[in-house]
């Protein structure tokens, strides 16, 4: 049932785009039929029509959540990007600005003029704040922090001083918080005077005049028991809690095994400090899934896709300057055995066969190590258990459908020694792609790097080179 909502609000969301861009399509149609018209009153009625078609889009826009609009604005190539972004109500731009790419926010933020920024930034939380502020101009950043109250200027500031992995830039400092000594009667009629509680509010942080934590009254808690009884004697003390300093993969974790909604940040002396919330953790799985996704493909984060030309390049090349000295590396591999490639046409159409195979395990190797490590599985002292497991699978594998090749090749080109050599190097380039496998994340992972980062770039140039080594150098040696 969630799956076939899920794909409701997607279809809904598509329909959505669609109708923005039919209107964006009819606008700019009707508007040039008007220019290379000659009527009377030709401006008056080229106004009328283009605050018709404006205030359809208009209206459209101001119908759709902020999230909404800011996936329309990432789907429209750069020039219907800024013209709908026009359109957008000036006291949204802040939410829109969180809610968008950050390749799409550089360029939305550039087309908009000092006070238009210090406007939608003077709407947002000071969490919010923090994640906007990398973006804007330093004259709009300062003149927004004069703006806030000393209160807020202390949550900025400490919001900012947190590493962006780390849960202090995920927590949030709205929340509700009760003191322990005081009725649930009382807890209620202090809830009424909200106009409404901060969003995905489960539960009250109870805490002591110091603000020291002293447990959380979950609200299905507060509803269900007798008035009269105090926050102490119904509040949870054993709740789980997070410290701004522990990693967000930490938090994610935790949220997702103990089916958390909201937790509390507390400090060194159990004073809280803010509290993190499932929204602010789904959005952080969310940027890092994408960003491993872009890791493995050798692609840099934050590309726009209807950026320049010249952005485009700059942010893919220096993968492709890797691929290009590997692939001039398999190339001389090759150019190395020229002379049994002559001798025996067959080479040249079964040496792909090898390294193809090989790369394709490679990266199901990584993959599954890089999940691992992701998901808190995989430590460093598993390296070894790892690689055994790995080079078995490799070396079954290896033998079983490297055996079917051998047989095929015999089958197709009468050699039976041919058949052995295709067997033999499938193996050896399996055992290689599987110990690549586990050694390149593992590694960049020990020495605290993305074990994503280009992982399917290396296991490609390991396995093509391997590959055509090992093939080509078993079929000179057995059958030259």
């Amino acid at each position: 049932m969630a799956e076939a909502d899920d794909l409701q609000q997607h279809d809904d969301l598509e329909q959505h785009l669609r109708e923005v861009q039919h209107l964006l399509a009819r606008h700019k149609l009707v508007e040039n039929l008007v220019h290379r018209q000659e009527m009377p009153h030709h401006d008056l009625v080229e106004n009328l029509v283009h605050r018709q078609h404006i205030t359809a889009l208009t209206e459209k826009l101001e119908s759709l959540h902020s999230a909404d609009v800011a996936h329309i604005l990432e789907a429209l190539p750069v020039d219907e990007r800024l013209f709908v972004w026009d359109l957008v109500k000036a006291e949204r731009d802040g939410e829109i600005l969180l809610e968008v790419s950050d390749a799409v926010r550089e360029s939305l933020i550039e087309s908009m003029d000092p006070a238009s920024l210090r406007a939608a930034a003077e709407q947002l939380d000071a969490d919010e704040l923090a994640d906007l502020a990398p973006d804007l101009p330093h004259e709009v950043m300062e003149a927004v922090y004069q703006g806030l109250d000393p209160e807020e200027r202390e949550q900025l500031r400490a919001a900012m001083s947190y590493p962006e992995d780390s849960v202090g830039a995920l927590m949030d400092f709205e929340m509700a918080t009760v003191r322990e000594d005081v009725t649930l009667e009382v807890v209620l009629r202090y809830l009424r005077r909200f106009d409404e509680l901060p969003d995905h509010t489960d539960q009250l942080f109870v805490v002591d005049r110091d603000e020291h934590l002293r447990g959380v009254l979950p609200l299905n808690r507060l509803l269900v028991s007798d008035p009269d009884l105090e926050v102490s004697e119904v509040m949870l003390t054993d709740t789980l809690t997070l410290e701004p300093s522990d990693e967000a993969e930490t938090a994610a974790q935790a949220f997702e095994r103990y089916d958390l909604v909201s937790a509390p940040v507390v400090d060194y002396h159990r004073k809280l400090v803010g509290r993190v919330t499932v929204a602010a953790v789904v959005d952080f799985i969310r940027e890092e899934t994408e960003s491993e996704l872009l890791s493995q493909a050798g692609l840099k984060e934050g590309e726009d896709i209807f950026a320049s030309v010249w952005d485009s390049v700059k942010n893919r090349w220096s993968w492709l300057a890797i691929n290009l000295v590997t692939a001039f590396v398999a190339s001389r591999v090759i150019g190395a055995f020229e002379e049994s490639i002559e001798r025996l046409v067959a080479l040249a159409t079964l040496m792909p066969i090898v390294a193809g195979i090989g790369g394709n395990s490679g990266n199901q190797t990584i993959t599954m190590i890089v999940r691992g490590i992701a998901m808190g599985q995989v430590q460093d002292d598993a390296l070894t258990r790892l690689l055994k497991k790995e080079m078995g699978v490799a070396l079954i594998n290896g033998i079983v459908w490297g055996s079917l090749l051998g047989v095929l090749a015999w089958y197709l080109y009468g050699n039976a020694k041919l058949g052995l050599v295709m067997t033999a190097a499938m193996t050896l380039n399996l055992l290689l792609a599987a110990l690549v496998g586990v050694m390149a994340p593992m590694i960049r992972h020990r020495f605290g790097q993305d074990p994503a980062v280009g992982s399917s770039v290396i296991i490609t140039a390991v396995t093509d080179s391997g590959g055509f080594f090992i093939f080509l150098g078993l079929a000179t040696l057995f059958l030259m």
